[in-house]
């Protein structure tokens, strides 16, 4: 499944990378499940980041590896891959663009590829994985401003 959500923010590319740190990724996160940082490398290749999922009656721990890191110009983007998963995910590949938008503010993307361990899973995981996603909106907007 390929899932795509963009968001515009007040603030030139560089301020925004430089914004995309453990307090960022803490508060991107939903209010479920609850989610607990565990280790937070960064953002740039080979760093790892694990996060523990909370779902009441059990806990699932979740592992990414930053597999590619690159900055041009106009844009710089980081792509983190799932390398131990929660029961619900088979496969995943997330790359976090920063684009620069002319009018000198700038554009994130949240492009990501993802699998299920059942091709059914997949479609009815999906408006799932938009809404945890589109969450984001609105934090990227108050945190950018």
């Amino acid at each position: 499944m390929h899932l795509v959500l963009k968001t515009k923010v007040n603030q030139p590319l560089p301020v925004v990378w430089a914004g995309f740190d453990r307090t960022l990724f803490g508060q991107l996160n939903p209010p479920f499940p609850p989610v607990k940082v565990k280790r937070f490398d960064g953002c740039q290749q080979g760093d790892i980041v694990q996060i523990e999922l909370n779902f009441l009656l059990f806990r699932q721990d979740w592992v990414s590896q930053i597999v590619d890191q690159q900055t041009t110009d106009s844009e710089i983007y980081f792509v983190d891959q799932g390398v131990r998963l929660p029961f619900f995910l088979a496969r995943w590949h997330h790359r976090h663009r920063l684009l620069r938008d002319p009018s000198g503010t700038t554009v994130i993307v949240d492009d990501i590829h993802f699998r299920t361990p059942f091709l059914l899973a997949d479609f009815l995981f999906y408006p799932i994985m938009w809404l945890l996603f589109a969450y984001r909106k609105p934090v990227y907007r108050r945190i950018f401003k």
